[in-house]
C-alpha cells in the first residue's frame, strides 16, 4: 500500500505517483485502459481510505456512544476523532457544528424540512439559483409547498453564470437562501462571498452546497461567514452515503430535530421527550462509523498533498484539457465561466451526448452525459443534455489526449 505521495514542488504534484494509491485506475475496460472522468458524479478512493475502513470492521467493529465495552470505547473514539477532523478541515468553530448526514441531498433536506418547520411563513420566500443541482431546489419547494412560501430563482447568462446585477431586490422577503459553491454541470465557481455579503446585510442566512467544492478548493465557513454548508463524502474520495451538514452553533440549536428515534434523545416517556445536545439532536439511530472513519481518512489524505497543490495541480490539467476540445471541429462548451472547478461540459455537432458516451465508454472513457440532475440548466440553453468530462489530480495530459482522440473518432462514426 502506497500511504505517501511523492510531490516534484511546492506547485504541482507528481501525478504518476499519486496514482499509484488508486489501485482502481490500473482497471482495463474493452481492453484499454481505463480513463476515469467521471469525478463529479464520484471520486476514486485511494487505498488509505479504503484501508481505513477495512481496519474498524476488522479490529474495533462496534456500536458507538451506548457502551462501556472496551470495543464501544474504541470505536467512538475513532468516530468523533472523524468528526474534528472535518471541522478542523472546514474550518469550523466547534466539532458539534458538524452533522453527520448520508449525503448533501439529506443534509439540504434537513435544513429545508427544519428551517421550513420553525421559520417559514405564508408569503416568506428561498431563494436559490439558476445553477442548482435538483437536491438544491427540490427540498425547497417542498418546504415551500408544505408552508405557503415561494421559490425565488437568481438567474444565469449565457455563460452559466449568476446574475446578480438584481440580487437586492430578490431578497426582499427571503428568509433563507440556498445555492452552490460550484456548478455540478457547468463547473461555474459562484461568488458566494458576494451573496453572503449581501443576504447577512438583511439578517437572512445562507445555506452552501459544497458538493462538487471542498476537493477542489479550501473552505474556511468562518472565513466565508456562512450559515450551514454540505457535502458529501463520495466526491472527496471517502466512502459513499455518508456526507456532512456544518451548522453555525446557534442556527443548530434553533431548528427542531429532523427525525425522532435513539441518540438524539436525552429522556423519552410516553407523556413528552427532551432532545440530546448538538450535534446529537441531528443524528438519530445507529450512524454510519465507517463512512465517518474513511471520510476522515481522505481529509488525512488531501491534506498530505495539500490543497493549494491539488488546486494548481488541477488548474493546469483545466486549462491544458479547454484548449485541447476546442481544437474539436463542431464541438462548443456549455458554460463558459471565467471561474470554473473540476468540470468540462459540452456538445459535439448534432451527436446526442448519450451516442457519444456510448463511442468513448467503448473506447474505455469514463464520461458522465445527460442533465446531470440540472435540468433546468439544460433548459436555459434549449438542450437534452451535455458530455461532462470531470476532473481529479489523478488525471493526465496523456488522459485528455485520449479523451480528444475518442471524441474525434466518435464523430467521424456519428457524423
Amino acid at each position: 500500500m502506497h500511504d505517501t505521495v511523492t510531490i516534484k514542488d511546492n506547485s504541482v504534484l507528481d501525478v504518476e505517483k499519486v496514482r499509484k494509491d488508486f489501485p482502481i485506475l490500473d482497471t482495463l475496460v474493452f481492453g484499454h485502459p481505463l480513463v476515469y472522468l467521471d469525478n463529479a458524479a464520484t471520486t476514486q478512493k485511494p487505498e488509505a481510505v479504503l484501508k481505513a475502513m477495512e481496519e474498524y470492521y476488522h479490529t474495533i467493529n462496534s456500536n458507538v456512544h451506548r457502551g462501556v465495552h472496551h470495543l464501544s470505547q474504541q470505536a467512538t473514539d475513532a468516530y468523533e476523532l472523524a468528526r474534528k477532523k472535518i471541522a478542523e478541515y472546514i474550518g469550523a468553530k466547534h466539532a458539534h457544528e458538524i452533522i453527520f448526514t448520508r449525503g448533501t441531498t439529506e443534509s439540504i433536506n434537513l435544513v429545508a424540512y427544519t428551517f421550513g418547520k420553525k421559520f417559514l411563513r405564508p408569503g416568506d420566500s428561498i431563494l436559490t439559483s439558476g445553477l442548482e443541482h435538483h437536491s438544491n431546489i427540490v427540498p425547497w419547494q417542498l418546504a415551500c409547498e408544505d408552508r405557503g412560501a415561494t421559490l425565488k430563482v437568481i438567474p444565469i447568462d449565457e455563460n452559466g453564470e449568476l446574475i446578480l446585477d438584481g440580487l437586492e431586490k430578490l431578497l426582499e422577503g427571503v428568509k433563507l437562501v440556498s445555492v452552490n459553491y460550484v456548478s455540478n454541470a457547468l463547473g461555474t465557481i459562484n461568488p458566494v462571498r458576494e451573496i453572503i455579503a449581501a443576504a447577512h446585510r438583511q439578517g437572512t442566512p445562507v445555506l452552501l452546497d459544497a458538493a462538487q467544492a471542498v476537493q477542489h478548493m479550501e473552505v474556511d465557513v468562518q472565513e466565508l461567514d456562512v450559515d450551514f454548508l454540505a457535502f458529501s463524502s463520495h466526491k472527496i474520495y471517502g466512502p459513499t452515503g455518508f456526507g456532512v451538514l456544518y451548522g453555525k452553533e446557534q442556527w443548530l440549536n434553533e431548528l427542531p430535530p429532523y427525525q425522532g428515534g435513539g441518540e438524539m434523545i436525552k429522556t423519552v416517556s410516553f407523556e413528552k421527550t427532551t432532545y440530546n445536545d448538538l450535534p446529537y439532536k441531528f443524528e438519530a439511530g445507529t450512524p454510519d462509523m465507517a463512512g465517518a472513519i474513511g471520510l476522515g481518512a481522505a481529509l488525512d489524505y488531501i491534506q498530505k498533498l495539500g490543497l493549494s497543490t491539488i488546486r494548481q495541480t488541477e488548474h493546469n490539467l483545466m486549462a491544458y484539457a479547454l484548449e485541447a476540445l476546442q481544437e474539436i471541429k463542431g464541438l462548443r462548451m456549455i458554460g463558459r465561466s471565467a471561474h470554473r472547478a473540476g468540470v468540462l461540459s459540452f456538445l459535439v455537432g448534432d451527436i446526442h451526448p448519450f451516442d457519444l458516451g456510448e463511442i468513448l465508454d467503448k473506447q474505455g472513457i469514463a464520461v458522465r452525459t445527460g442533465h446531470h440532475c440540472a435540468q433546468p440548466i439544460m433548459d436555459q440553453y434549449c438542450i437534452p443534455g451535455t458530455v461532462r468530462a470531470s476532473l481529479a489530480f489523478y488525471n493526465t495530459p496523456a488522459e485528455i489526449d485520449k479523451l480528444v482522440a475518442g471524441i474525434r473518432k466518435a464523430a467521424t462514426l456519428l457524423g
